[in-house]
């Protein structure tokens, strides 16, 4: 069974990083913080935005980076960067892969990009944009490495409640 990650490096936003839980909960991915963070997780803000979910959550914190890659040694991370040689869709995701995105106001450090090029992934975009929103981002390419893993363990039909498909 596909069971992705997603590691947020020091997120600034709690309505961001709440949305993006919610977004875990929905697709059975564990989520990652690395801090510091900018609000507390206990903030209504971040329960308001991953609504009833939060509790539902498989989330983790780790102090910093080096305190990450401790507790995770040998994992396959893709990191989601403006910088990224790579489109997003251009890599192959695996069952268990993580997939990292930096801070609202600077992304990930480029010393740790630095450190792995081939794993640098982007979203396109036209001309100067500086970035989307952190949500949405986490979103695009989350679902695209659940749609490579052929969405592993998710329902993949949905239902009418009075009427059926064929009436």
């Amino acid at each position: 069974m596909a069971k992705l990650n997603i590691v947020l490096y020091e997120p600034e936003i709690p309505a961001n990083t709440g949305n993006i839980g919610r977004t875990c909960v929905a697709t059975g991915t564990r989520l990652h913080l690395i801090e510091p963070l900018g609000f507390h997780l206990d903030e209504k803000s971040i329960k308001r935005a991953g609504m009833d979910y939060w509790s539902e959550l498989d989330v983790t914190t780790y102090v910093n980076w080096d305190d990450f890659c401790e507790k995770n040694p040998g994992a396959k991370i893709y990191m989601a960067t403006t910088k990224g040689r790579h489109v997003y869709t251009e890599v192959s995701y695996e069952p268990d892969c993580y997939i990292m995105f930096g801070k609202e106001s600077a992304g990930i450090p480029e010393e740790i990009l630095k450190a792995n090029p081939d794993t640098c992934v982007r979203i396109p975009m036209i001309g100067e944009t500086r970035s989307l929103n952190l949500s949405n981002s986490v979103a695009i390419v989350l679902y695209e490495a659940l749609r490579q893993n052929q969405f592993d363990h998710m329902k993949l039909q949905g239902e009418l409640h009075r009427l059926r498909w064929d009436d």
